[in-house]
Formats: C-alpha cells, sequence, structure tokens
C-alpha cells in the first residue's frame, strides 16, 4: 500500500513538474519569439550572423564619405522597393520588363552600396542575410549618417521572386499627386496620413531631377519658364527657373531641401511654412487642414518629427514583407536564385 501511495504521489509531483515546465516554455516563447524563419525580430541574426549590422553600417559610411547623395539615394530606393511589392528588395533584380527597368525607377541609386555590403555578407554568413534586410538596414542607418535618429528594425526579411514593372505607376507617389491620391496609397500600404506627413520628411535630404516638379511650370514659345503654381514662393521658382533650363530636364538636378540638403533635420517642414516646398505633393501637405497641423508641429519641433519618424519608419520597411517560404535568400541582391 505504501509503495502504490508513493507511486501516485510521484507521478502527480512529475506531473505538476511537467506543467511548470510547459508553461514556463510557453511564458518564455511569448516573451522572447525565436528567430524562425516565419517572423521578423530584433535578434532574426544574432546566431547566424552578428556581424550583419555593423557590415551594413560600415558600408553605407564608406559609400556616404565619397558620395555625399547615397543616404538620399539608399532612403528613396526603399520607399520604391516597400511600396510596390512590399519591403522584398525586388526593386534590386535586373532584367526586361522588371521594377528596376520602369522608366519611373530609372533614376534610383544606390544599387552598388547594397550590393558592396551582400558582398562582404556572403564571405562572412554566406546564403543567410537577405537583401531585402540589407536595403532596409542601410536605409535605416542612411538616415542616421546624415544626423537623424537611430532605430532598431528587426530583420527576418526573405527576398521576392517576382518584380514587374506593372507593378510599380499603380504603386508609387507621383510628385503630382493630390492629397487624397498619396492618401489612397499609403492607406493601401496600411499607413496613415500622420505617416504620410512624418515620411515625407525623407525630402530633408536627397536631389531631384527638373522633370519632376516641371509641371509646376508652363513653357512659352521661346521655349522660357513660367510660374504657374501659385502656392510656390516667387524667388524659390525663380532660383529653380534658372537650374532647370527646359531642355536639360532629364540631366540637371537639385536639392529637394535648399536649405541644408546633406542633414536629415526638420528643415523640410519650415520650407514647407516657407511655401518652398520643390513638389506639388510637398505644398499639399501645408494646403490642407488634414495634414496642415502637423507639418507646423514638425517644423517647430525636430525632436516631435524624429519620434515620429521613428515609428513610422518601421511601419514602412515592415510593409508587405515575405517571411518564411514566402521568398529566398539571394546569392547576388540584382537576380533571383530560381
Amino acid at each position: 500500500m505504501e509503495k502504490i501511495k508513493f507511486s501516485v504521489c510521484t507521478s502527480i509531483s512529475q506531473y505538476k513538474l511537467l506543467m511548470q515546465l510547459l508553461c514556463f516554455i510557453i511564458l518564455f516563447l511569448a516573451t522572447f519569439p525565436p528567430s524562425s524563419s516565419s517572423s521578423l525580430s530584433f535578434d532574426f541574426y544574432t546566431l547566424s550572423c552578428p556581424v550583419v549590422e555593423l557590415t551594413v553600417k560600415n558600408t553605407v559610411r564608406s559609400a556616404s564619405d565619397v558620395d555625399p547623395t547615397i543616404p538620399g539615394k539608399l532612403l528613396r530606393l526603399l520607399f520604391h522597393d516597400c511600396f510596390v511589392n512590399g519591403c522584398d528588395a525586388s526593386v534590386l533584380l535586373q532584367g526586361n520588363a522588371t521594377e528596376r527597368s520602369d522608366p519611373a525607377n530609372q533614376s534610383l541609386g544606390g544599387f552598388s552600396v547594397i550590393d558592396s555590403a551582400k558582398r562582404v555578407l556572403e564571405i562572412f554568413c554566406p546564403g543567410t542575410v537577405s537583401c531585402a534586410d540589407i536595403l532596409a538596414l542601410a536605409a535605416r542607418d542612411a538616415v542616421e549618417f546624415t544626423g537623424g535618429p537611430n532605430i532598431q528594425i528587426p530583420t527576418g526579411r526573405k527576398d521576392g521572386r517576382i518584380s514587374m514593372a506593372a507593378n510599380v505607376r499603380p504603386n508609387i507617389i507621383d510628385t503630382s499627386f493630390t492629397l487624397d491620391e498619396m492618401i489612397k496609397i499609403f492607406s493601401a500600404k496600411g499607413l496613415s496620413i500622420d505617416d504620410l506627413v512624418t515620411l515625407s520628411g525623407a525630402h530633408t535630404i536627397g536631389r531631384s531631377h527638373c522633370g519632376s516638379f516641371n509641371d509646376r511650370f508652363k513653357v512659352d514659345s521661346n521655349g522660357n519658364l513660367t510660374l504657374i503654381d501659385l502656392s510656390l514662393d516667387r524667388q524659390y521658382a525663380t532660383q529653380l527657373m534658372k537650374m532647370c533650363p527646359n531642355n536639360n530636364n532629364d540631366r540637371v538636378t537639385v536639392n529637394n531641401d535648399p536649405s541644408s540638403p546633406l542633414q536629415f533635420d526638420n528643415a523640410y517642414f519650415k520650407i514647407l511654412l516657407a511655401h518652398k516646398g520643390l513638389f506639388q505633393s510637398d505644398s499639399a501637405l501645408l494646403n490642407d487642414e488634414r495634414t496642415k497641423n502637423r507639418v507646423v508641429e514638425f517644423a517647430n519641433s525636430q525632436d516631435s518629427f524624429f519620434e515620429r519618424w521613428s515609428s513610422s519608419f518601421l511601419k514602412l520597411s515592415s510593409v508587405g514583407v515575405k517571411t518564411g517560404g514566402e521568398g529566398e535568400i539571394r546569392q547576388s541582391c540584382s537576380m533571383s536564385n530560381t
């Protein structure tokens, strides 16, 4: 009888211990999700490639030291990637009828920076780090390098296998868009009106071709430009007309932010208040009550802009990501493995 009691008690104790262990495992996984192939996480490469963030950061820094326009190019490259087919590096794929071949993407740059980081990482961590993660990290580092906030973003994105030029135009923001047109596209990506205003602050760095804002002028019979968009400051418009002769629209570029073009700051919002936003889509933010207050807030407080940028950039870099079997880890960022 005593042996039976002891056996029963032992079984109950073992059962309780097993249940406690099970509860501990469930709690641990909920608190520290594993870096699996099915989700993004902040420690995805901790064991598989601990040098990934340092490698990308150093690559961005070296390239930017040589060419100060690189940060703006990397940031724009991420936008064009995430908005079209999700943040899956599909914009990096070369070939006929790919996103990269579309005329709207012909002025994109920064590809060599991503390729350089990928080559280094293939040496230290072969077949491990996706081009999609490299692009997201590079854009993040570009902001920090130019004086913006340091942001932690999760990794674990897979590279997409499909890239179609036909998907570009319906999904990217044109510089002539109205606010309603921009809101429609942002909303389709799960981004709010506040995200729209905040992420437009990316125009505080970078350069643009004259053709991207020539809709604000008209050309007379002698080839001279005349301002037709009266929301643009006249003195600034005169400067733009001098910098952009009509026959050079595809070759000449101007700074998006005329005050501090190489610095990621809140100056973009200040120039909006001065009616010196380069694009018609920029001016739209100031001319509508749904967005004007946020523009004013960011113009008055860089801290407020940086705080909002951190959360909005996190959302942007997570749009439509592919994980697990939805994508691949490319050996070369410009071509799919299959």
